[in-house]
């Protein structure tokens, strides 16, 4: 290949092109003659393009015996191995992100179109063609090929932003809950950015004989390998409800699953619910997860720590004991993950906690019920004590019932 061509000194000192202050061209042509004068006219319009190398290859052989670099290609036509379009069409299956103009001595202007159609940025006769019109053809090349692999790029990453929406909205629980004396809103918002997807996980399944089955789950970290290994615990612990296992079989196999599953050492808090088919009481166990609030007509309360037990994962085999816990004809329990009250106050550096986090949503559930208006309001205020959306995966389950009973 010959020799570089560069034209900055020619011309006054100018700043540089923001795009393009360095233009690298491979000229593929066999007949020296031409080759020489595209030099020239490169040569004359040096106050359009400030610098240029230009490489030469003779051969669409030699042009394609190594990855192309060239941000455009001159290809002739005429080559010795290939006529017509038959070069410009390997060369673009060779290098289909480079901008190719065409240049030949053939005036035809169907060729021309032809040549448009198969990829090129331009189509240019030899002998119609000086310096300046020469360089403004390379810029111009090089920046709508450049623009379109740019557009193009788009295009993918948003087809792909969509595709990874559409599985993650597959991904999120249908909870299965018939009776119409209870109420079920959630709210799930994952830490990482443009996601919907976390390491947190919900589900509710009612089973045939009135009881019902809730749970909710933190898998630390919120990446995507905690969002999948979130998303296999749910449908185990699922599956295994189905099957109709007890609570505590449940949590063991939940656990097997996490120990497959997870790709690194990683463990998941897990608060199970089990509410009784007259709902007048429920069976909790914890997994190193922070306990529910329970508000009905005597007040609110977070129910008792005294049957933790360790997060999945941590402690494996070790198991967990249950708390039963009587309700009234009217209740609301709230379920959560950490990442709601585990945010640090915004100027003062300390954690909101739990019993701050507490004690607002039982003002809003005494004075609102158990609508989600309660839930948006809820992190609401904690996005504020924090000021600013919380760091961490946040996912709530709100569970009401009401008898229908006068209050006493």
């Amino acid at each position: 290949m010959s020799n570089a061509v560069r034209h900055g000194e020619q011309s006054p000192p100018r700043r540089p092109s923001p795009q393009l202050d360095r233009l690298h061209v491979l000229l593929i042509e066999d007949d020296d003659g031409d080759a020489l004068l595209v030099e020239e006219m490169l040569a004359d319009a040096a106050e359009t393009l400030e610098r240029v190398v230009l490489d030469r290859a003779t051969t669409l052989e030699q042009a394609l015996a190594q990855p192309i670099t060239a941000d455009c290609v001159l290809l002739d036509l005429q080559l010795p191995d290939a006529t017509g379009l038959t070069g410009l069409t390997r060369l673009r299956q060779h290098a289909p992100s480079t901008a190719v103009i065409v240049l030949t001595g053939r005036e035809d202007e169907a060729l021309g179109v032809s040549a448009l159609g198969a990829g090129a940025q331009d189509y240019l006769v030899k002998h119609h063609v000086d310096g300046q019109l020469l360089a403004r053809t390379l810029r111009y090349s090089w920046e709508r090929s450049r623009a379109e692999r740019v557009e193009q790029q788009l295009l993918q990453h948003q087809l792909l932003a969509r595709e990874n929406a559409r599985l993650e909205r597959g991904l999120l629980p249908t909870p299965l809950v018939t009776d119409p004396r209870l109420g079920l809103v959630v709210r799930y918002r994952p830490g990482r950015n443009g996601a919907l997807l976390g390491g947190d996980f919900y589900d509710a399944v009612e089973l045939p004989d009135g009881t019902l089955q809730l749970v909710i789950g933190d898998v630390c970290g919120h990446g995507p390998d905690e969002a999948a290994l979130g998303v296999a615990l749910r449908i185990a612990w699922r599956s295994v409800v189905l099957a109709g296992l007890p609570m505590a079989e449940t949590l063991a196999m939940v656990e097997k699953m996490l120990q497959h599953e997870a790709l690194g050492p990683l463990f998941a808090t897990v608060c199970m619910i089990t509410v009784a088919p007259d709902r007048r009481s429920l069976r909790m166990s914890l997994a190193g997860h922070p306990q529910p609030l329970l508000v009905d007509d005597s007040g609110g309360r977070l129910l008792s720590r005294e049957a933790l037990g360790p997060p999945l994962g941590v402690a494996p085999g070790t198991g967990w004991r249950e708390l039963t816990v009587p309700m009234g004809p009217r209740w609301s329990l709230l379920l959560y993950t950490d990442g709601l009250f585990e945010g640090r106050v915004e100027g003062s550096g300390e954690r909101v906690g739990l019993e701050r986090m507490a004690a607002a949503a039982v003002d809003s559930l005494t004075a609102e019920g158990g609508s989600a208006a309660v839930l948006d309001h809820l992190i609401s205020e904690m996005d504020v004590l924090h000021g600013g959306p919380l760091d961490d995966d946040v996912a709530l389950a709100l569970l009401t019932f009401d008898s229908g009973e006068p209050p006493r």
